[in-house]
């Protein structure tokens, strides 16, 4: 009796270890995520972090920012922008026609270049007809009369400039905005990125 007593109190703590353990898990991944959401800024639907990377941060936002954008440059390095909703708030959604309106002289200013992507929900490459994932300041953009830029977000080719056109997943997606020793307006913050608009 003593026996099967010791096995069932043995099985207890290890039912209580596996469940302490889970909400530890739990807990510190709700901390991580309030911690990196709190540093993160969102203008028009694109959020960004410029503390990331940085070597001053305390241990627990390093770890908080880490999780949210592992494996990136600090900001004044590399600025990286993610959208997964349009200006509106609503969710991005492959059933729909999207347009980034750059106005004249608003593409991201840099010293090296900027990079416009399209993934899944997950951060994944889709397949689409042309095998591009994304345009940048070298895809030849072509330039309305007044010097804008609109580049096209939809799943089949559209009929304005197959250059401006940055195919996107039938379903759900993200956008991702880097730019490359992103000039002084990107680093101190007065650099906006122009909202994803739905057309259609």
């Amino acid at each position: 009796m003593s026996g099967a007593f010791a096995s069932v109190a043995s099985s207890g703590v290890v039912q209580g270890v596996i469940i302490g353990a889970t909400l530890a898990f739990l807990t510190t991944i709700l901390i991580l995520d309030a911690v990196a959401k709190s540093e993160t800024r969102t203008v028009n639907g694109w959020s960004s972090i410029q503390k990331a990377g940085q070597p001053g941060n305390g241990l627990l936002v390093r770890a908080a920012l880490q999780k949210a954008l592992p494996v990136v440059n600090v900001f004044e390095e590399a600025a990286y922008w993610t959208a997964s909703v349009d200006g509106a708030g609503k969710r991005f959604n492959g059933e729909h026609v999207y347009r980034l309106h750059f106005p004249p002289g608003q593409l991201p200013p840099n010293d090296a270049f900027w990079s416009l992507t399209a993934t899944d929900t997950v951060g994944y490459m889709v397949s689409n007809p042309i095998g591009r994932s994304s345009v940048d300041d070298h895809s030849g953009l072509v330039t309305n009369a007044d010097g804008s830029v609109d580049i096209l977000l939809q799943p089949q080719e559209p009929s304005e400039p197959a250059q401006n056109w940055l195919p996107i997943p039938t379903g759900r997606f993200k956008l991702m905005l880097r730019a490359y020793l992103p000039g002084v307006p990107i680093v101190d913050g007065s650099y906006e990125v122009p909202p994803v608009v739905q057309v259609s």
